[in-house]
């Protein structure tokens, strides 16, 4: 971690802004004006070594700051992609309401007796969960629940601390121009308002429904706000790293490549709202009403697709409209990826842009790949039950 955060230092021994942080005077001028020298306290440079009071106090050139400051948003964006999927794992093992209560600090240590085993249990045979869904449920298989959510929760700590601790340092030290600073902050901000999002989301699971006997779920709005957020936070910081660390290149203006940036933006926007879509379809469970494709059932376009008054409620709440509208999301968001993919290679593009185009287009064929292979299997075992 020390060597990818660090630059080594031999490459900065040397340099010239490495100078003593001491009050200078201004050099002489060739004329015959005389320049005031600087007050106590005020340096020629920014980016220098100082040893004030006995102490030494290291700014790295603004350079070096800058590749320091984007390897770490580049480690933190990683550590939200793992939130996410760690996330997801929870979410597929139903584990995300075991724990029925938040402390930012003291839920930090598990139990560790039988005891404390025995009380956690208890606390979640009080919640809609287990009293409709697990009420058969043993105490070992609680504590496997318990410790997936758990280790979501410890994850998402983890990457408050990514973030909050080297930027106040980061600050400190003066490595963050004006403009980053803001954008670390607002980073900051982010993190900590997805975690509260979170726990904001796990609360509409645990409250009773007199009226509803269904499996108890979480709010399926705030699910995708949760996760919206974090898609946020993730593209922000990636995007803000590799400004830091990838030198920008210099394209002439031209029509062709304005036109594939702005169709880049929508293909991004479209993709974002994709992934919003299937939170939703996970929030209401849509993704079993029909496992098949290209077909849902026997029909193109389900009978069901509008039974809800007003109609604006189906895009959000009828587990068939947002199965369907996830699907067309789907199909349209590679279909946007394949054109993409086409129109930049009719211009002359840096080869690393050309790397991205193809990648993208590989995940992009990937993710629909996957999905089809699982929709296949789902209905296998589905015809599978039919014949026994």
């Amino acid at each position: 971690m020390q060597r990818l955060l660090f630059p080594p230092f031999r490459a900065l021994k040397g340099r010239q802004c490495l100078q003593l942080l001491a009050p200078r005077a201004a050099p002489r001028a060739q004329c015959d004006c005389i320049r005031r020298p600087l007050r106590p306290g005020q340096y020629s440079t920014i980016s220098e070594v100082a040893l004030q009071s006995g102490r030494g106090t290291v700014s790295l050139p603004s350079k070096a700051a800058e590749r320091v400051v984007g390897r770490w948003l580049l480690v933190c964006s990683g550590t939200v992609a793992g939130a996410v999927i760690l996330g997801g794992v929870t979410r597929l093992t139903e584990s995300g309401l075991s724990m029925v209560d938040w402390h930012l600090i003291k839920e930090m240590k598990p139990p560790t007796s039988q005891e404390e085993w025995e009380a956690e249990f208890q606390r979640y045979q009080q919640f809609p969960e287990f009293k409709i869904l697990n009420h058969d449920m043993t105490l070992t298989e609680f504590k496997f629940i318990w410790y997936m959510e758990y280790s979501h929760r410890m994850w998402g700590r983890l990457v408050g601390l990514a973030y909050i601790l080297p930027a106040a340092y980061f600050w400190r030290k003066g490595w963050l121009s004006r403009g980053m600073k803001g954008r670390v902050l607002a980073l900051c901000g982010l993190v900590c308002f997805q975690g509260l999002l979170g726990w904001y989301m796990v609360k509409s699971g645990l409250e009773e429904k007199s009226d509803s006997h269904d499996i108890p779920r979480v709010s399926q709005y705030r699910l995708a706000a949760h996760l919206g957020s974090a898609l946020v936070l993730y593209c922000a910081s990636l995007w803000t790293s590799l400004s830091l660390l990838l030198p920008p290149h210099k394209l002439p203006e031209t029509r062709p490549l304005l036109q594939l940036r702005r169709f880049a933006h929508g293909t991004a926007g479209l993709v974002f709202l994709t992934a919003l879509s299937g939170a939703f379809v996970a929030g209401l469970d849509a993704g079993l009403v029909y496992n098949s494709f290209p077909k849902m059932g026997e029909s193109w376009i389900p009978e069901d697709l509008f039974t809800f008054s007003p109609i604006l409620r189906n895009v959000f709440e009828n587990p068939t409209t947002v199965q369907f509208d996830h699907r067309i999301l789907g199909i349209t968001s590679v279909t946007a990826i394949t054109v993409l993919y086409f129109l930049s290679r009719r211009i002359p593009l840096p080869r690393r842009t050309k790397m991205a185009a193809v990648t993208l287009l590989a995940l992009a064929y990937t993710q629909g790949s996957v999905l089809f292979n699982f929709i296949l299997k789902i209905s296998d075992l589905d015809e599978g039950i039919r014949n026994i």
